[in-house]
């Protein structure tokens, strides 16, 4: 049993308990998602492997591959799947009603949407404070390659200009006084939106543009939002009608 040090915590480790006991069956192939509430997540699962589950998983980053190894989960390659992952479940930066996500906080964003196009279905786990009920307070991660990023920043900055958002900031993340480097060697851009105004056009335009590999607007993703409260309390919200920006024709026979 892990100890919580905020409310905050309680609420992450309440829904990565709920997401175990809807999800984790035997003979799960799950996608492991990163952050904060997938780490409780992760955490969570491991208690249950301990007890004797028999899972397998997916990591969507370095940090969630080497917690989940330390928790006793046992991993697979993406690579190595032979057909879909039953779920993936990883947490929002922000989401609303609609299910649509900011993720990329962690700067684990290409590898956490690759892992949910490879699975079945994907449910957001969120302690409550992440829905909100218009996406953008939270700056957009965009994950773009090393050569050329400042280039790229214009060109992201000249779209979202043509869409509308007028004086915005673009970021590159730093840390330690360092630019912040993803797992894929890429740099992460954030963009200080406030306000998003159209979620299909960003999701899909950005990617168009020469050195992005992808950005944390994540629309039609998840198929139900599992929230929880500090006290334990727990919602979950179906997603029926969700829109996803990306339909590539291949997904309609799949």
């Amino acid at each position: 049993m892990y100890t919580t040090e905020t409310p905050q915590d309680a609420a992450k480790y309440a829904v990565g308990r709920a997401a175990v006991a809807r999800y984790a069956h035997d003979g799960a192939r799950l996608g492991l998602g990163s952050g904060t509430t997938s780490a409780w997540f992760v955490r969570a699962l491991g208690e249950k492997v301990a007890e004797g589950l028999d899972v397998i998983g997916v990591p969507t980053s370095n940090s969630t591959r080497d917690l989940a190894l330390s928790v006793g989960i046992t991993l697979v390659d993406i690579n190595d799947l032979d057909r879909p992952l039953d779920v993936t479940l990883d947490g929002p930066d922000e989401v609303d009603r609609d299910g649509d996500m900011i993720k990329g906080g962690g700067a684990c964003l290409l590898w956490e949407r690759m892992v949910a196009e490879a699975s079945t279905k994907m449910v957001c786990i969120a302690d409550d404070t992440k829905l909100v009920d218009t996406l953008g307070a939270f700056p957009l991660p965009i994950e773009v390659v090393q050569y050329g990023w400042k280039a790229t920043r214009r060109s992201i900055d000249a779209l979202l200009r043509d869409l509308g958002y007028s004086e915005v900031t673009i970021e590159q993340r730093r840390r330690d006084g360092r630019p912040v480097v993803t797992d894929n060697g890429n740099f992460v851009l954030d963009a200080h939106l406030e306000k998003i105004t159209d979620k299909s056009a960003l999701d899909t335009h950005l990617n168009l543009i020469p050195g992005v590999a992808e950005n944390g607007m994540f629309t039609g993703i998840a198929s139900e939002i599992l929230m929880a409260s500090p006290e334990g309390a727990i919602e979950v919200i179906d997603l029926p009608n969700r829109v996803a920006a990306r339909k590539p024709d291949w997904r309609l026979t799949r």
